[in-house]
């Protein structure tokens, strides 16, 4: 099999270490092997020295980065799921790792007597609703047609779970996707419990308008019955690099050999500090990079990508200056990522260092 990449461009205006050939001129990469490609392994992966993909767009616990507002929003997450707190509120913008901390939360329960159910795509009618939730929570058929039988039949399961010592709960992931219906159909299924418990646990997760449509009057009793609230941040400059250098060695590679400090503060500042579209920035410089046979990848190449995608450019895509002061970031051991101080190095000190 045959791979060929192209770059280049005919612009006499390329960043630097994007430019391929004097004059514009296109050089195209080829790679043949006479195995099939393990698409598993990503095609970069020899020339950066890369065992797996570090920056797919899917939830993988394997590679969390958990900044300190991170932490919190985990632990929150973790006590909400192991006792009977009733209504558990997690907000945070697109790409900012709800459901990623969702997921781990709910792996780290195990093999328990508790049961969850999770929705990830919340935007139904109510009698379909009823009918995830009871074949989800394993109820009977007419349950799934009649809300009466539904509501008597969640009611027993949670009473009996309880009484084992489990929790029933529900997750909605894409919370601010539901409609009014839902959310009020939300609401009446957390009047669930006892004179002194509450049986059903219900987490929404979503995006900051969600907080805004807990607003409105008409959703007053919702919110009112919120126990836990927690909000996800997007990631500093200094998590930023703790991110990106994490991701790389859980991947195998060697972060300094991978990029430049200053391509990793223009990833930063072009996505905001949002993990997902790190991402898709980093994922995209690998791939340029390698086209380009530019090892490490510079601001330059991040601008290009930033163009092909129409993110907002960096203002500053120029090669290292000794005038930039340095940004201090987190060490990583095999086990993952640590969090920095974040403290200034002190002289004759090691700091910490993203290469």
């Amino acid at each position: 099999m045959t791979v060929k990449l192209l770059a280049g461009s005919s612009s006499g205006n390329q960043p630097n270490g994007v430019a391929l050939a004097e004059q514009g001129v296109t050089r195209a990469v080829t790679i043949s092997t006479s195995k099939p490609i393990d698409w598993r392994r990503p095609l970069y992966g020899d020339y950066y020295g890369i065992a797996e993909a570090p920056f797919e767009l899917t939830p993988n616990p394997r590679f969390l980065f958990l900044s300190p507002r991170q932490r919190e929003v985990l632990s929150n997450l973790r006590y909400a799921l192991a006792t009977t707190k009733g209504f558990t509120l997690i907000l945070g913008d697109a790409g900012t790792g709800k459901t990623t901390l969702v997921r781990l939360a709910l792996a780290e329960l195990g093999d328990s007597t508790s049961q969850y159910v999770l929705i990830n795509n919340p935007s139904l009618g109510r009698d379909e609703f009823y009918q995830y939730l009871a074949r989800e929570f394993g109820l009977s058929a007419e349950a799934a047609t009649s809300k009466a039988v539904f509501l008597s039949e969640l009611q027993a399961d949670v009473e009996a779970r309880f009484a084992s010592g489990g929790i029933t709960g529900l997750i909605v992931d894409e919370a601010q996707s539901m409609s009014h219906q839902l959310l009020e159909e939300i609401r009446l299924l957390g009047n669930i419990e006892t004179s002194t418990n509450k049986l059903l646990n219900i987490v929404m997760s979503g995006q900051p308008e969600l907080s805004l449509r807990l607003n409105d009057p008409s959703l007053r009793q919702l919110k009112q019955r919120i126990a836990l609230r927690c909000e996800l941040a997007h990631l500093t400059a200094e998590e930023t690099f703790s991110y990106v250098s994490g991701r790389l060695r859980i991947a195998g590679g060697s972060p300094g050999d991978i990029f430049t400090r200053d391509a990793v503060l223009a990833v930063h500042e072009a996505s905001a500090g949002v993990p997902r579209t790190i991402n898709v920035l980093c994922d995209n410089a690998l791939i340029t990079g390698l086209a380009a046979q530019v090892k490490p990848i510079d601001a330059g190449i991040v601008a290009q990508v930033c163009r092909d995608f129409d993110f907002a450019l960096p203002t500053d895509a120029a090669p290292a200056s000794p005038e930039r002061p340095a940004v201090p970031v987190s060490s990583h051991d095999a086990n993952g990522p640590e969090t920095s101080t974040g403290e200034p190095d002190a002289p004759g000190k090691p700091g910490f260092s993203f290469f």
